[in-house]
């Protein structure tokens, strides 16, 4: 960004202020820098340092916290300005941003062409648009409000936003859940059983965006998820997989930017769902991926037409960017394992991997279905044949070892733990479990600390189909505090019974 004509020099006051990801500079509100360029609370200004420029967020102070010749930064933009206690900056006026006009034009239901969504999506991902400004783009675009082409712009956008990873291999497989169910944590268990068989599987991933967890969450209770774009191409090439937290790595960045949104607002529309999915996919070098679409009436997609609908639009839009998908439409009407929450999931991952016999067979068995797809999808494995081999991969303890190799080479292997705090929610009467709310159930788990508290979450025995007795314990709820076992516990009491029981 090159230096404006016209500036204002101030000396850097860290406020050890926590604004996620949000540049923040504090002013005086009767500093002469403020009266001269008319700037007011929440003006977006452009602050400069050595050549580096960000554009930051104003919140004006009234108390003595500042002198007149002092701005405060937050954390975050002291670090990415790189200032520290009583370096020089300047502030500045932002120049309009035009891509907001087709902020604007979504916001009033217009389709808006490809142009503008590269504007927008550039924009973003170049630091210019406040959380506020994000968070009008995500709700313009949500429920049916982008068709087909506009799904395809935004992905293709996405994809050309960041880095792309580039592999000899002409096959290289991934897989997606789109979500909405607890626990349902397959990756860990699939990249092993892939990379066994001698195909390659770079797999990144997110963090939670409404869940109690993500992939990455949840392996990075087992080892370092971390990685770089040179470490993740070290270790997919020495051991054909890996487990890599997307952000870090800078792969569509701008789609972690408005995951970091969505999760805020507790929205995860289809349409920017499915360009967040396939645009980390292609600039992982990927070429064929299978992804999962489970329904349910209390899943992210609650009927099976909105499935179909769903499965339609990213084989097109697959197609269009020139990615091999297979879909598959799978049960949503209730957790997969037992484990809610970070390490809850990992430990049921490892039972799995471990060949344990009380590791969750409706765990194993969506891994070795989603497993077996891609062998069949990858061309190495004929038709009807992708599960068995899955399966002789998994249960020979391949699959395990090959596991251990990728979490060594990534930095190690940890044991996940439980929290210190635990309380047993048992059934008031004796019946047959009928149904669950997957909603309210995980949201029991992100009150109880899941996922910024890793060990936080519930273990759930109590799956449709149980025979339980009165007092019987249908689930368990593990917190790291006595106050966040407590909100989950308020909340369990204030709301309709999760488990339904005849």
């Amino acid at each position: 960004m090159k230096q404006p004509y016209h500036s204002n020099t101030l000396k850097v006051k860290a406020l050890g202020i926590d604004t996620y990801r949000e540049n923040n500079i504090y002013m005086l509100i009767d500093c002469d820098i403020c009266r001269s360029e008319g700037f007011t609370a929440l003006t977006r200004i452009v602050v400069h340092h050595n050549g580096k420029s960000i554009i930051a967020t104003l919140n004006v102070v009234h108390s003595e916290l500042l002198q007149e010749n002092e701005g405060g930064l937050s954390d975050i933009a002291l670090k990415r300005l790189d200032v520290k206690d009583g370096d020089l900056i300047t502030v500045s006026h932002l120049k309009p941003i035009e891509s907001l006009s087709d902020v604007r034009a979504k916001m009033y239901h217009k389709k808006i062409d490809e142009a503008a969504y590269y504007r927008i999506i550039n924009d973003i991902t170049n630091g210019l648009y406040s959380d506020i400004e994000i968070a009008a783009f995500i709700t313009a675009c949500a429920g049916d409000n982008l068709d087909l082409d506009e799904i395809t712009w935004i992905t293709r956008a996405m994809i050309d936003s960041g880095s792309k990873l580039e592999w000899d291999e002409k096959i290289i497989l991934d897989k997606h859940s789109v979500g909405g169910l607890p626990g349902n944590r397959t990756t860990p268990i699939v990249v092993p059983i892939i990379a066994a068989s001698g195909l390659t599987i770079p797999k990144t991933s997110s963090r939670a965006i409404t869940s109690p967890a993500g992939t990455a969450d949840t392996m990075e209770t087992i080892t370092t998820v971390n990685l770089s774009i040179e470490k993740i191409k070290e270790v997919v090439n020495k051991e054909g997989g890996c487990f890599a937290w997307g952000r870090l790595a800078k792969l569509s960045p701008a789609d972690d930017i408005l995951i970091s949104i969505e999760k805020a607002l507790d929205i995860d529309s289809a349409g920017q769902m499915i360009a967040s999915v396939l645009s980390k996919k292609v600039a992982a070098g990927s070429t064929h991926v299978v992804i999962e679409i489970p329904f349910g009436e209390t899943a992210k997609v609650r009927t099976h037409d909105e499935a179909l609908k769903l499965q339609y639009y990213f084989k097109v839009i697959g197609d269009a960017i020139k990615l091999n998908v297979e879909v598959l439409i799978t049960d949503g009407s209730q957790p997969v394992g037992k484990g809610i929450g970070p390490s809850l999931e990992a430990m049921d991952v490892l039972s799995v991997l471990r060949n344990q016999h009380d590791a969750p067979s409706d765990l194993k068995e969506k891994a070795l279905m989603i497993a077996g797809a891609l062998l069949e999808l990858s061309g190495k494995i004929e038709k009807g044949k992708g599960v068995s081999e899955a399966r002789q991969i998994l249960e020979s303890g391949k699959a395990y070892a090959k596991f251990k190799k990728i979490c060594f080479a990534q930095g190690g292997i940890t044991e996940p733990e439980f929290a210190e705090y635990k309380t047993e929610i048992k059934s008031e009467i004796a019946g047959i479990v009928t149904g669950i709310d997957n909603r309210k159930l995980a949201k029991v788990a992100k009150l109880a600390g899941a996922p910024h508290d890793p060990s936080a979450g519930i273990y759930f025995n109590s799956p449709i189909g149980t025979k339980v007795e009165k007092g019987q314990t249908l689930f368990s709820i593990y917190a790291e505090s006595e106050g966040e076992l407590q909100y989950a516990i308020d909340y369990l009491e204030s709301v309709s019974p999760i488990i339904k029981i005849v």
